[in-house]
This record gives structure tokens, C-alpha cells and sequence, in this order.
């Protein structure tokens, strides 16, 4: 009996598109969000599902389904079935962590099959990047067959950034954004990354920062509309709706709220200017990896996470 290709998406939309396309093989579809939340380097096991489901559940009221997660998960334990796997993951942060989980997943269970990264970021004769399910069909079926084969330095590479991601010190990742690899947009998202801690001059993430400026700059009617235009104008982060709701939800304190139209308090424009340190103010107590946020910031000027002084020992 001839043997199957496994193919591993990052949600169900692209999962579907595939479907419609008429890709053959099985689908395991990756429904997580690595990039927020305590994880641990040995994803197979009970107490790193806890972790997770936990995490979910308390920030952000999301109900794991047990069953539909063993299934897609079980998948992974008969791959004798399996020829190869494809990794459907695209350019940005929240894909990336999720992509270096999946694939210490597949290490963990010692999976020796060829695997083979798909991933879409810049399209020739596009402006913008694109998420895979953004692309036409054509372009779609492009990116598989210039698909690029994992080699064993890109699978160490991968496999060192989890472990270091999973600890404490995020400054170890310095040397993996220089670091040639298959993955072509790793380096931006690492450095996309050390930039989700608070500037040590602002106290506000690039991320945070961002929105402040996209309130001073724009005519924004409404908490939803300021949610779209942060979606568009997010960069590398690639985050949904949920986690940059709770951004937005933890800055209004810099926000004016009027009928119709929300503007910058003063304190807004303070921490826009680095006049004062707002980390506090904001209390994004978020963790990454195996680190808390609000324990270290980053400095422009050294390039580099620096422990908060108020946890300094």
C-alpha cells in the first residue's frame, strides 16, 4: 500500500483551501498560539497541555477541546503511514513559534521522515505579505512545488530556538537572527520578538507603541475600527483579533474616548515621546516562553533584554 503525505497546517481556513484545491493526503491542523503563554521544551507531555490549556482558559475565557486535539495530535503516532510531512506555516511571529513547536513535537517522537517547509511571505508583483490563505491558487500551488527541505542544521537551529524560547534568557536568541537557515523570515521574527518587551526608555512594546501612533495619526471612530487598523498595520506579529483586543484593552488608560472618535491622552503622547517609563502603568503581565515580560526590557542602545530594575536582585 503506498504510503500517504502528512500535511501539518497552521488553522483550519488554510486547511480547507487545500481541501478545495484537492491536495491529497492527511491533514493535521496546528490550532495554537505558542507565541503567548508559559510553554516548556517537552511539548509530548501531560504537563505542557496543562500549561496550555490553563493559559487559555484564563486569559482569554478559550476552552480547549480535549478530544479534537488528541485526534489531530494522534496523527503523529502513526506516521508509518506517512512518506513525508509539509509544514504550511507563514511569515510572521505567531506562526513561527507555532512552526518551532510543531517541529520539536516532531523531534520529541523521534519522526524520521523527510519534512518540507512551505512558506509564504513576499509574493513577486505584491505589495504586501501574504498569509498562505491570501494567495490565489496559483500562487499557492507555486509555493509547494519550490517547496525547501528541511536539512539537519536547519532541524538543530529549530530545535535550539524552542529550547532557548522555552527558558530564561531571551538574549540567547541574539545569535540565531544573523544564523543562515531555510527558514527566510525567522530572523525578523526573532527580532519582532525581543521587541514584544517593554522599550527600557517608553516602557511600551513595539507593538504598544505602534497602536498609540496609529491613534495619534488617524481618525479613529471605535474600538473596533482602532482593532482593524492594528491588524493591517501590525508587522511580523501576525496576531488575531483576541490577542491584540487585549493590547488595546490594557492601553486605554492613553486613550480619550469620545462619540465617534478616539484620541490620545496626554500620558499618550508622553509615552509616545519616551518622557517617562510606562511599563507599569500598562501591567502586561504576559509571559513568553519561559519568561515574564514584565521582568526584563529591552534597550535600543545595547540591543538587548535587560532585567526590569524593580526585579533586580
Amino acid at each position: 500500500m503506498a504510503k500517504k503525505v502528512l500535511h501539518i497546517t497552521n488553522g483550519s481556513s488554510l486547511t480547507e483551501y487545500l481541501h478545495e484545491l484537492d491536495f491529497k493526503g492527511d491533514f493535521l491542523t496546528w490550532q495554537e498560539a505558542l507565541c503567548e503563554g508559559p510553554t516548556i521544551d517537552k511539548i509530548d507531555s501531560e504537563r505542557f497541555f496543562k500549561l496550555r490549556t490553563e493559559f487559555l482558559r484564563s486569559t482569554y475565557d478559550v476552552d480547549v477541546n480535549e478530544e479534537e486535539r488528541r485526534s489531530e495530535l494522534g496523527k503523529l503516532d502513526n506516521i508509518d503511514s506517512y512518506s513525508e510531512i509539509n509544514l504550511w506555516f507563514e511569515y510572521d511571529l505567531f506562526c513561527h513559534i507555532n512552526l518551532l513547536g510543531v517541529l520539536n513535537l516532531i523531534f520529541q517522537k523521534k519522526i524520521d521522515l523527510p519534512l518540507f517547509l512551505i512558506c509564504s511571505g513576499r509574493v513577486p508583483g505584491e505589495k504586501e505579505m501574504k498569509g498562505l490563505s491570501e494567495l490565489t491558487s496559483n500562487q499557492l500551488i507555486k509555493h509547494y512545488n519550490d517547496r525547501v527541505i528541511l536539512t539537519e542544521e536547519d532541524k538543530e537551529y529549530a530545535d535550539s530556538i524552542w529550547r532557548i524560547y522555552c527558558g530564561h534568557d531571551h538574549n540567547l536568541l541574539k545569535p540565531f537572527i544573523v544564523q543562515t537557515s531555510s527558514f527566510p523570515y525567522m530572523a525578523s521574527c526573532l527580532s519582532a520578538h525581543m521587541k514584544r518587551f517593554p522599550d527600557s526608555k517608553s516602557g511600551l512594546s513595539a507593538i504598544e507603541h505602534n497602536i498609540l501612533r496609529l491613534v495619534r495619526d488617524n481618525k479613529i471612530n471605535s474600538k473596533h475600527h482602532l482593532l482593524g487598523y492594528a491588524m493591517n498595520y501590525q508587522g511580523y506579529y501576525g496576531y488575531g483579533d483576541i490577542q491584540l483586543e487585549r493590547i488595546i484593552d490594557n492601553l486605554s488608560p492613553f486613550f480619550i474616548f469620545e462619540t465617534d472618535n478616539i484620541k490620545l491622552h496626554r500620558d499618550g503622547h508622553e509615552a509616545l515621546m519616551g518622557h517617562h517609563n510606562f511599563a507599569a502603568e500598562i501591567q502586561n503581565d504576559i509571559v513568553y516562553g519561559g519568561v515574564k515580560r514584565l521582568e526584563f526590557q529591552f534597550s535600543k542602545i545595547k540591543n538587548k533584554l535587560i532585567k526590569t530594575v524593580i526585579n533586580a536582585y
